[in-house]
């Protein structure tokens, strides 16, 4: 089997987990692979609006379970990611992002501030549902990202939508970090018994799913 087919065979075997092993946990180097990987995300213009909160504690957990509608496995699961947006994309955001690349790269500001500069001037533009539904579209491009990750890696996922942000905001103090959590994805590793494992993918036929231009 070639490697591209092996991705195929680990994407075939993700599903969204209903039941966790509770007893099983991710180790580190697990761990860290996920947090590199959600920090490698691409985003637009490269601003990365986003930020991961890694929950590994299994008090905290119960309390988020009735703020996510009973979902278990927030509570069974090794590690609870929460993705979250900021809620202010502004000018000193944006520099603050620039000298970053100044760092990085030692490119000057001869280069960077005209760019800079019309960023600053297009989000001063934007009200603040614009930004955050834009914020929000590149907390999706993350979990997709940590999605595939897991497969590669074998790890077991449930990406949710179902929690109240709010009650997860407050809970875990985020207002005063100036985010606003957008979606959760427990992990770790399916329980034996978890009757979804077993099965088959549902999925459009390949056909119905592509469409494909090519020259002659």
């Amino acid at each position: 089997m070639n490697n591209g087919d092996d991705s195929i065979k680990k994407l075939e075997w993700r599903y969204a987990v209903k039941k966790f092993d509770d007893e099983k946990y991710l180790s580190p180097e697990k761990v860290t692979r996920l947090k590199k990987a959600f920090n490698l995300t691409a985003t637009s213009y490269g601003l990365q609006p986003i930020k991961l909160l890694v929950i590994k504690d299994k008090k905290l957990q119960e309390k988020l379970v009735a703020h996510s509608f009973g979902q278990q496995q927030v509570l069974q699961a090794s590690h609870v990611l929460v993705i979250c947006i900021q809620t202010a994309i502004d000018k000193s955001y944006i520099t603050k992002y620039f000298n970053q690349i100044k760092r990085v790269r030692g490119t000057g500001d001869d280069i960077l501030n005209p760019f800079k500069d019309a960023l600053v001037s297009e989000f001063s533009k934007k009200k603040e549902k614009e930004i955050k539904e834009w914020s929000t579209n590149q907390a999706y491009l993350a979990l997709g990202n940590l999605l595939t990750v897991c497969a590669m890696e074998k790890i077991d996922s449930c990406p949710m939508e179902g929690f109240v942000p709010k009650a997860y905001d407050d809970l875990l103090g985020l207002s005063d970090r100036g985010l606003s959590s957008v979606l959760v994805l427990p992990v770790g590793y399916r329980a034996k018994d978890d009757m979804f494992s077993n099965f088959k993918k549902v999925r459009k036929n390949l056909e119905d799913s592509i469409i494909e231009f090519f020259d002659e």
